[in-house]
C-alpha cells in the first residue's frame, strides 16, 4: 500500500484536495493510505472547517494550527513542524497544491528529505515576482518529481525552464517529470454544481441581477485608501450598471475596514447597493458563481470558477497566473479601477461567444492518482 501525505493550509487547497481524495477512495480504495495535513494557515471555522463538513472530506490526521503571521516566521513554523510529521510517517510522497506558504514549507521539507513531491497546479506564472505566491510556485516546481499543470500555458511555462515533457522514468527531484492533467478545480465544479442548485438558494437580500465580489490579497486591502478605493468602486456598480454587488467578506477584509474605514463599512452594510455576507461554504459560492451576471474577484481560484460557469470576470490585479482567461476574453485586468467601467460595460455587453475547455474534461484527479499509482 502506497502511502501519501497531502498537505494543506488555505480554503482552495481543501477543495482541491477533495478532488483527489474522491478518486483514491473510488478507484484505489485498499491501495493508498493518504494522510492530510492540515497547517493551519488558515484557521477560521468559516475558512476551513465548514469545507470539510460540506463535501464530506476526512478530517485531517493533522493539525498544526500555525495561525498567521509574517511569512518567514509562518513558513518556518509550517516546515519544523512538517518535518517532524514526514519523519513520523514516512511517506512515498507528499502532496501539495497551489501556490500558498503551506505549499512552499511542504515543498522544502519533503526535498530536503528526499521525499518525492507531487505539486498539483505546477506551471502557472504571473511573471510578477514581487507577489509571494510567484516565489512559491517556482520554488515548488523546482523542487518536485511530479508536476501537474491544469494548462497547456502551464506547461509551456515550464518548458522555457528546462523541464522535459518527454522524460523517461525513473523520476526524482533532478529528473523531474511535467504533465498536462486538466484541473481539479473543474472536477469539483462539475461534481458539486448540481448539488448546490439542489440544495442551496441565493440570499434573499439580492433582488435581480448581482455581481459577486470577492477582496482579500494585501494589495488590495493593507493600505486604506487602496482599500477604500475598491470598496467604493464595487457600491458604484450597482447605479451604473444595474446589478447588487453580493460581497462575501473575508475576515481580513472585513478587520482592516472596521479598523481604517468604520465609515465607509457602515455604508457599506445599509447599502442596498451592496449584500454583505460572512466566507460562505463552496457550495454556496459555485451557486452564486454560477448564477452572477458578472464576478469581480482578485481571487485566482474566483476567476477560475467564473470560467467554469461560464460567467464574465474582472479580475482586480494587474497580471494573473490564469492568463488564457484574459486572452480569450472572458475576463479583465482592471488593478487601475479607472478602468473598471469600460471593462464590465465590455463584458457585459460582448461577452465571449466561446468557452474553450482550456481546463480539460473533469477527470483530472483521476488521471493524477492513477499517473502517480504508475510511476511513485
Amino acid at each position: 500500500m502506497k502511502k501519501i501525505i497531502t498537505v494543506i493550509g488555505a480554503r482552495p487547497q481543501i477543495i482541491k484536495a477533495a478532488a483527489l481524495s474522491r478518486a483514491f477512495e473510488t478507484h484505489w480504495k485498499g491501495e493508498v493510505e493518504e494522510i492530510l495535513v492540515h497547517t493551519g494557515q488558515h484557521y477560521d471555522d468559516k475558512l476551513s472547517a465548514v469545507f470539510f463538513d460540506e463535501m464530506n472530506i476526512p478530517r485531517p490526521k493533522y493539525q498544526l494550527e500555525v495561525g498567521s503571521g509574517m511569512h518567514g516566521a509562518q513558513t518556518a513554523k509550517m516546515m519544523i513542524d512538517l518535518e517532524e510529521v514526514i519523519l513520523k510517517e514516512k511517506p512515498d510522497a507528499v502532496v501539495v497544491y497551489g501556490d500558498t506558504n503551506s505549499t512552499l514549507a511542504a515543498a522544502l521539507v519533503a526535498s530536503k528529505l528526499h521525499i518525492p513531491l507531487v505539486h498539483i497546479e505546477a506551471g502557472l506564472r504571473s511573471f510578477n515576482k514581487s507577489m509571494p505566491e510567484e516565489i512559491n510556485r517556482i520554488l515548488c516546481d523546482h523542487c518536485s518529481t511530479l508536476l501537474f499543470s491544469p494548462t497547456e500555458n502551464g506547461i509551456k511555462n515550464l518548458e522555457r525552464e528546462g523541464f522535459d515533457t518527454s522524460a523517461e522514468g525513473p523520476y526524482n527531484a533532478d529528473h523531474p517529470l511535467p504533465v498536462h492533467c486538466g484541473d481539479v478545480m473543474l472536477d469539483n465544479s462539475l461534481y458539486f454544481a448540481q448539488k448546490a442548485s439542489e440544495s442551496k438558494q441565493l440570499p434573499d437580500a439580492i433582488s435581480g441581477d448581482f455581481a459577486l465580489a470577492t477582496v482579500h490579497r494585501p494589495y488590495n486591502t493593507d493600505d486604506p485608501k487602496r482599500l477604500e478605493a475598491v470598496m467604493k468602486s464595487l457600491l458604484a456598480i450597482q447605479p451604473k450598471h444595474g446589478m447588487q454587488v453580493v460581497l462575501p467578506l473575508h475576515p481580513r477584509t472585513k478587520h482592516l475596514l472596521e479598523k481604517h474605514l468604520p465609515e465607509l463599512y457602515t455604508v457599506m452594510k445599509t447599502s442596498s447597493a451592496m449584500v454583505l455576507c460572512e466566507p460562505l461554504g463552496y457550495l454556496d459560492m459555485i451557486l452564486l458563481e454560477s448564477k452572477a451576471k458578472l464576478v469581480v474577484s482578485d481571487s485566482g481560484g474566483v476567476q477560475k470558477e467564473a470560467y467554469f460557469f461560464k460567467t464574465p470576470c474582472i479580475v482586480l490585479r494587474s497580471e494573473t497566473e490564469w492568463t488564457e482567461l484574459i486572452e480569450s476574453g472572458a475576463a479583465r485586468l482592471s488593478f487601475d479601477l479607472s478602468t473598471l467601467d469600460e471593462n464590465i460595460t465590455a463584458l457585459l455587453q460582448h461577452p465571449p461567444s466561446q468557452w474553450p475547455a482550456f481546463y480539460g474534461d473533469g477527470n483530472a484527479a483521476e488521471f493524477i492518482a492513477q499517473k502517480m499509482m504508475e510511476v511513485l
